[in-house]
């Protein structure tokens, strides 16, 4: 009679504990129908499931692996599976499967224990659990400000109340410090090939527009439309040209000084050399200004640039813009025209913004994220990262931090 063993060996890591034991089960001639392992901090855990023939027998087998983990002072233990259990376990393996990443500065138990109590009550079966980042030295940590944790989570299944679980999810997040990102595991997921991303208060920390308004001392005033316009209580293009009406008059050279001081967004100079060793394309949809979006192109290798023209003469800013308004529908428009362009599936583009404006590229894109974002925006988007910079992104595609490591090395 056939028989199906799990076999679940633990203890201290050591180079040759897997091949001892694999070989013991090619003496005799099994099948492995499933195997897994994994070690943390010099502690293995190994599982292998196993078929015996039925001309074979169990017994000698398994005292042969009891005497090598005895020999080894390791742990091992069996458990017989039903061969209708093994079945079930069969027709399982068709189910979708989803990532969960979570992201945050340091990644608590408090966290994890809150996050898998959602997955529970939705019925998903937790497969894996990978730490992406790097480890955190324990001596000043918090005060490191380019600290990351990342925990990426497969589960399988399909959510009981999909809405009601990423209300929870956005809870938690909100209540703990935390990031947590909730997609599908597909071909597409593990082959995204294009990322754009709006310029301001995302790829730079500042809105280029406010800061030439300080420049103009009409400052107040542009900040105000702006911030009504970012959370979605202006139509874009009507605040958009007031605000630019505001700045006539500015000199050219006011365009320079904004520039020498700007600060690219955490994260930036490392996330977008990386994407570019990988392959991927990228690109600015700005509904800011060309002027500092070329710069911008030429300081990090972007692929594409699509912002407003700034109008000027005579080395002044008249208060008027050339050409089309880049605002939300058009950002949308060009993100599809960029990825036609390049031969790229939808499925396969990432967007990145923090605005309003913003939502309709995000919700193009085959992932949208919320960077930073407005609560309105956050709320619509499908991922959002705050508690990170830029480069957090790249965990949302499982690249874990030793890969960064070797790619811009």
């Amino acid at each position: 009679m056939r028989e199906i063993i799990l076999i679940q060996v633990s203890g201290n890591d050591r180079p040759g504990l897997t091949a001892a034991f694999t070989a013991i089960l090619g003496r005799y001639q099994v099948n492995v129908l499933d195997i897994g392992q994994a070690v943390i901090h010099d502690t293995l855990s190994l599982g292998i499931l196993v078929e015996v023939p039925p001309e074979g027998e169990a017994s000698p087998l398994l005292k042969d692996l009891l005497f090598e983990a005895h020999k080894r002072n390791i742990s091992v233990r069996f458990r017989p599976i039903d061969e209708d259990r093994y079945e079930e376990w069969v027709a399982g393996q068709g189910k979708d499967r989803h990532i969960i990443t979570l992201l945050s500065r340091k990644i608590t138990a408090e966290q994890l224990a809150e996050v898998t109590t959602v997955v529970a009550d939705n019925g998903l079966n937790i497969d894996s659990m990978t730490r992406l980042s790097g480890r955190v030295r324990l001596e000043g940590e918090l005060e490191n400000p380019d600290t990351r944790a990342c925990v990426e989570i497969s589960v399988r299944g399909e959510p009981r109340d999909a809405a009601a679980m990423r209300a929870a999810f956005l809870s938690i997040a909100n209540e703990r410090n935390l990031d947590i990102a909730f997609q599908r595991d597909s071909a597409f997921r593990r082959n995204r090939r294009l990322v754009v991303f709006d310029m301001d208060s995302t790829l730079i920390r500042s809105e280029v527009i406010d800061e030439l308004a300080a420049e103009a001392g009409v400052g107040e005033q542009v900040a105000a439309i702006t911030e009504r316009a970012m959370r979605g209580e202006l139509d874009f293009n009507e605040s958009f040209r007031s605000r630019v009406a505001l700045l006539k008059g500015l000199d050219e050279g006011a365009l320079e000084r904004v520039r020498d001081r700007l600060e690219l967004t955490e994260g930036a100079q490392r996330l977008i050399p990386t994407l570019k060793a990988l392959g991927y394309r990228t690109a600015i949809l700005s509904g800011g200004f060309t002027w500092f979006g070329e710069w911008l192109k030429r300081t990090l290798n972007i692929d594409y640039v699509y912002a407003n023209e700034l109008e000027i003469e005579d080395g002044k800013v008249t208060g008027r813009v050339v050409g089309q308004i880049v605002n939300g529908e058009r950002k949308a428009e060009l993100l599809k025209q960029i990825a036609k362009q390049e031969n790229i599936n939808l499925e396969q583009v990432i967007a990145v913004g923090d605005g309003a404006n913003d939502l309709p590229m995000l919700g193009a894109a085959g992932l949208g994220i919320a960077f930073r974002a407005k609560p309105l925006v956050k709320k619509n988007a499908e991922q959002s990262i705050s508690t990170l910079g830029l480069d957090g992104i790249l965990y949302l595609i499982g690249v874990r931090d030793k890969d960064q490591a070797e790619l811009l090395n």
